[in-house]
């Protein structure tokens, strides 16, 4: 994407600007102001879910900082920015909860942040998932805009700030740092810059262990498209042609790994990190734990949950009908798996499945089917109001799952 040469971009030759300073900055801008209506779209319906439960918490006389900030996994993060790994909870059943579980990307940014800043480590942690959802909504609408169109990419930016657990991306969690980790590195992919997105995939695997799912669209994609080559009879420097691509691949792991290796060396066991997740309740048990849990509720609540998997299941097939492109598709379908297959709590699930913005691909390009701005601004409207209201909730309830 290119811009004009802005009139600064002609001063004299007494202040002359390096050249290769100019097409970067253009590049920056142009893209920028092309993003503008989606990150305008995604602030406008996160406000109303802030604005919502603002008043809402000062109607119950409790904290909103607090309950946005300091609470559940947030704890749990600023702990080990404020101290390191080392924490544990021992448990009533003998089991322990160790902050291991936790990677190590947000807390290492909250501690930069308020060493720098007069904000404190909760502090720290609101600034980076605010402005990690900006940067996720601007990768969102990116991703969207390229394969269907500046329009589909506003809406689907929106469409994902009104998500029904889209309060979590107001909270010191990492959704959006991920979210917008795992969006710019598709991005990277479509437009064939495998090492930037290697290198964002990196990042990735430090924040989330469904940093998995990004691994695999890689390196499922960089498959495909040897086999391709290889079956059209492209043998003849077929590494060579593919070298950024297989370079990209190879360091997309290594973030995930390191953290891995960090904590197997750390415990003294090659396995200690799956046996921490195990601790907490979230090994992967191939969906035993959600269809016991199916079981356990009473019928109408059976029905219920399992018209909303058949709901997720279509949802899925639209975007296989709608062809998205592998890579896109392959890290939609493996975010969901993830999140169904693991022995968690099953109230954590839809928030697990938040990343996977490409299931919203259908609904925004359906939402562009109404011919009217009113008309989709009402429908938003509506669905970010909805979103608050559950949100609002939840936060002065238990909490988020």
């Amino acid at each position: 994407m290119s811009a004009e040469p802005s009139p600064q971009a002609t001063r004299s030759r007494a202040h002359p600007r390096p050249p290769e300073h100019r097409p970067v900055r253009g590049r920056a801008a142009a893209a920028l102001a092309s993003a503008a209506p989606a990150l305008g779209a995604y602030a406008a319906v996160r406000a109303i879910g802030l604005v919502v439960f603002w008043v809402a918490a000062a109607g119950a006389g409790k904290d909103a900082f607090h309950l946005l900030a300091e609470r559940w996994d947030s704890v749990w993060y600023q702990r080990v920015a404020e101290n390191g790994y080392g924490y544990t909870v021992p448990l009533a059943d003998g089991g322990i909860h160790s902050d291991l579980a936790f990677f190590p990307l947000l807390p290492a940014l909250e501690r930069g942040i308020a060493e720098v800043t007069p904000l404190g480590l909760a502090g720290a942690g609101l600034l980076v998932a605010w402005v990690a959802g900006l940067l996720a909504a601007w990768g969102i609408f990116a991703v969207g805009a390229r394969l269907y169109g500046r329009r589909a990419g506003v809406a689907l930016a929106a469409l994902w700030g009104v998500y029904p657990t889209a309060f979590v991306q107001s909270m010191a969690y990492t959704e959006t740092l991920f979210t917008a980790l795992a969006a710019w590195s598709l991005y990277a992919v479509l437009t064939r810059r495998w090492i930037v997105a290697g290198a964002l995939c990196v990042l990735a695997g430090l924040t989330r262990p469904s940093a998995a799912a990004l691994i695999a669209a890689l390196a499922i994609t960089a498959a495909a498209t040897l086999v391709r080559e290889y079956r059209a009879g492209a043998t003849d420097g077929i590494v060579r042609r593919n070298g950024r691509m297989l370079a990209g691949v190879i360091v997309a792991p290594l973030g995930w790994l390191a953290y891995v290796v960090f904590v197997a060396v750390r415990e003294g066991s090659p396995f200690a990190y799956f046996d921490v997740q195990a601790q907490w309740g979230n090994s992967i048990d191939g969906g035993a734990a959600l269809a016991s849990f199916i079981l356990g509720l009473p019928l109408p609540g059976a029905l219920g949950l399992c018209a909303a998997l058949a709901g997720l299941g279509w949802l899925v097939y639209l975007c296989v009908r709608q062809r998205q492109p592998l890579p896109v598709l392959v890290y939609g379908i493996a975010v969901v798996v993830i999140s169904l297959i693991g022995s968690g709590y099953f109230g954590s699930r839809p928030r697990l499945m938040m990343p996977a913005f490409p299931l919203l691909l259908p609904p925004a390009v359906a939402l562009l089917r109404l011919r009217s701005t009113a008309r989709a601004a009402t429908v938003l409207a509506v669905l970010a109001a909805a979103s608050a209201a559950y949100g609002a909730w939840t936060l002065l309830g238990s909490g988020p799952p």
